[in-house]
């Protein structure tokens, strides 16, 4: 027995970890379920919609996903999804914080990497989206010319594939994870400063989550 605990102690210890390990579990289940249908749609996106939309810009541009000829917008879909897979990859980073690098940086491609995409989608996404989809209705909102619209939709498809990429990588790491046994062994607990950089770490992506919510 090791030294310092207790036979009390190691069932405390043993129920902590079957805890933990069933919480992770869960968000990780969540993690796939919503991931699975996310890559798909993704990829239907980027080479059947995108694909007939930044065929022959400005002319195409017409065939974009929103306005009055779209009664449903796509991000009805991928919003859902794409929170429900924000809130599962952290939740199963939280819960599964304690496990080794070897097991949790698994845990954080998930999280960490469909928030990039989101702050990817923000930045970049949401200003081209706009400036296409004017460009294409002849709207007084209309701030490009013909050729800055091709080279945005040539733009638009080249990001997208990153998109693709990530929402591939989050999804594969968390069934890997889901797969893998469960690591017997606990890191040690990190010093009180790097608790307190993660806590503000989380209140920042909450916050970002709060945001997001609220502008669209």
């Amino acid at each position: 027995m090791i030294p310092g605990y207790g036979h009390n102690s190691w069932v405390w210890l043993g129920r902590e970890m079957a805890s933990r390990e069933d919480i992770t579990r869960a968000f990780l289940w969540l993690a796939v379920l919503a991931g699975g249908p996310l890559l798909g749609a993704k990829l239907f996106d980027l080479l059947v919609l995108a694909g007939a939309w930044s065929a022959n810009p400005p002319a195409s541009l017409g065939m974009m996903p929103y306005g009055k000829a779209w009664p449903v917008d796509t991000g009805i879909f991928f919003i859902p999804f794409s929170a429900a897979m924000l809130i599962a990859g952290f939740g199963a980073l939280v819960a599964g914080w304690r496990t080794p690098w070897r097991y949790r940086w698994l845990l954080c491609l998930p999280s960490i990497g469909i928030l990039l995409l989101l702050i990817l989608t923000v930045v970049e996404f949401w200003p081209m989206n706009a400036a296409l989809f004017y460009h294409g209705i002849h709207s007084p909102k209309d701030t490009i010319t013909d050729c800055q619209s091709i080279a945005m939709a040539q733009r638009w498809v080249t990001l997208d594939w990153v998109r693709v990429a990530g929402a591939a990588a989050a999804f594969v790491s968390a069934l890997r994870a889901l797969t893998l046994p469960w690591p017997q062994d606990i890191a040690p607990k990190d010093p009180p400063l790097v608790r307190v950089v993660l806590a503000l770490a989380l209140a920042g992506v909450a916050g970002f989550i709060v945001w997001f919510v609220s502008n669209l």
